[in-house]
């Protein structure tokens, strides 16, 4: 598949059980301070941004047949230094942190961006060697839809080959018009300059399939 093209997939709402359990549990149980805790406007979002991540997770595990997580983020032995998902092919090791966001539309442009904040890629013990990028969108007739964006090479990334680096303190205009600040440093990366998830032919059985291009 070419890089302007996205899968997209109907959500189960077992799916969806299945991730507010893990939430809840890491709610109760693992009390791991989150990044944006001391950024007020988003403390209040912690349970649906846990939610849209293991989500994400869990769609990709069922996707690809692998194993689905056990613990959502902020389980205190879950730590897994960015390595969601290893997956080995004849030639390569593959090692995925699965990144997953809300839109308000599954309809999406080239020139839509996904931010992955910098402290994680220079982690020192971090094991990604790829990003995969998921976003939903929420529809009257489907429910809940998974676009399979693809991939991300993290090395790429840090080199300069895709993304950029936006600093600390920088102002933003939004398509709205509205504005916003980045509060770290932060990579952001053009839905166009991601590589195009793989598709088989489990994938084309799968319940609201379809393949999207980019506007």
């Amino acid at each position: 598949m070419s890089a302007n093209l996205y899968i997209q997939i109907s959500v189960t709402d077992e799916q969806k059980k299945y991730a507010r359990q893990l939430v809840e549990f890491s709610l109760r149980h693992h009390k791991i301070a989150n990044v944006w805790d001391n950024q007020n406007e988003r403390f209040s979002q912690t349970r649906i941004m846990r939610y849209t991540g293991s989500l994400g997770e869990i769609v990709f595990a069922d996707t690809y047949h692998l194993p689905r997580p056990v613990k959502s983020f902020g389980a205190a032995d879950g730590q897994d230094w960015g390595q969601d998902f290893l997956i080995h092919s004849d030639q390569y090791t593959f090692s995925l942190d699965i990144k997953s966001m809300r839109r308000r539309t599954g309809n999406l442009s080239a020139d839509y961006v996904l931010n992955i904040p910098a402290f994680q890629l220079h982690k020192a013990r971090s094991k990604t060697s790829h990003y995969f990028c998921i976003s939903f969108h929420q529809t009257e007739s489907e429910g809940t839809v998974a676009s399979l964006l693809g991939f991300i090479d993290k090395h790429a990334l840090l080199n300069g080959e895709v993304g950029t680096l936006i600093t600390k303190g920088t102002d933003r205009i939004r398509f709205d018009q509205s504005t916003f600040t980045f509060q770290a440093d932060t990579y952001e990366i053009l839905l166009k300059d991601i590589e195009s998830p793989v598709l088989t032919d489990t994938i084309r059985g799968l319940k609201g399939f379809r393949v999207c291009h980019l506007r």
